[in-house]
């Protein structure tokens, strides 16, 4: 794909656009990237939540982790009415509207696989291990990009996934996340609020127990949408970084067997 721009981003990124076909906004996004890498660098998609953009916290924190820590690249993209791609007001007013246009899932996919396939081809990575971040409505376009890439045959190691259930989206939205969460088969990290004002919590323990992986765990806390705890990040970032280094095999201790 020719036609990339790069440009100086935030906390040591790279900004990117890309040229989108078929009336589509360009695509833009950041990647930190190593100094040293090559195309088995293991790297991280991040996508954002509904009232952000690419540099939403905690993408920025974990970007610089995973470089510094792991050496690990990250790539995250804006949404479809986000950063440099707002619409009207953007965020969740922009959102509430892009979510009535058929295809709008689909399209968000289409960009993700987009800007994986152009920066993968840049920059001579993605051959690596692969992880995926986002909560919200990172999980939103995250499940359905998840499962499309299973089906052209890329592998992720591991996600980290939630503030989002298949209630509180509509029932377009949440079938087609149950229906994605049914191909998601590597280990997951799901995270849940336990006063989501959101999404109910019927709905959050539907789309976890669709999910296919024989690793996945629930990690439930008090609060609203957006009150995550802090040490839910240095989980994900864990569990990302060790999945994505190794290949962990599911043990089952009983403390109090005999």
């Amino acid at each position: 794909m020719s036609g990339i721009e790069w440009r100086s981003g935030q906390t040591g990124a790279e900004d990117f656009i890309i040229p989108a076909e078929g009336g589509r906004r360009a695509v833009t996004g950041a990647l930190w990237l190593p100094g040293t890498h090559d195309e088995r660098t293991p790297l991280i998609l991040c996508g954002h939540g509904a009232s952000g953009d690419r540099y939403q916290a905690p993408i920025p924190h974990l970007a610089e982790r995973f470089l510094k820590e792991r050496g690990f690249a990250t790539l995250a993209i804006d949404g479809p009415v986000h950063g440099l791609r707002q619409v009207g007001p953007g965020g969740r007013e922009a959102l509430a509207e892009e979510m009535q246009r058929t295809g709008f899932i689909e399209d968000m996919v289409d960009d993700w696989l987009l800007a994986f396939d152009t920066v993968a081809s840049e920059k001579a990575i993605g051959n690596g291990a692969l992880g995926y971040f986002g909560l919200s409505m990172g999980t939103i376009f995250g499940l359905p990009l998840l499962a499309e890439a299973k089906n052209r045959g890329l592998t992720f190691n591991a996600s980290t996934l939630g503030l989002a259930g298949t209630i509180g989206v509509g029932d377009y939205v949440g079938e087609r996340l149950e229906q994605a969460a049914r191909q998601v088969d590597h280990p997951v990290l799901f995270l849940m609020q336990l006063e989501d004002e959101i999404f109910p919590r019927d709905g959050y323990l539907t789309l976890f127990d669709s999910l296919a992986s024989d690793d996945k765990r629930l990690h439930a806390n008090p609060g609203l949408h957006p009150e995550i705890p802090s040490e839910e990040i240095d989980c994900t970032f864990q569990f990302l970084a060790i999945r994505m280094e190794q290949t962990v095999t599911r043990e089952i201790t009983n403390p109090i067997a005999d």
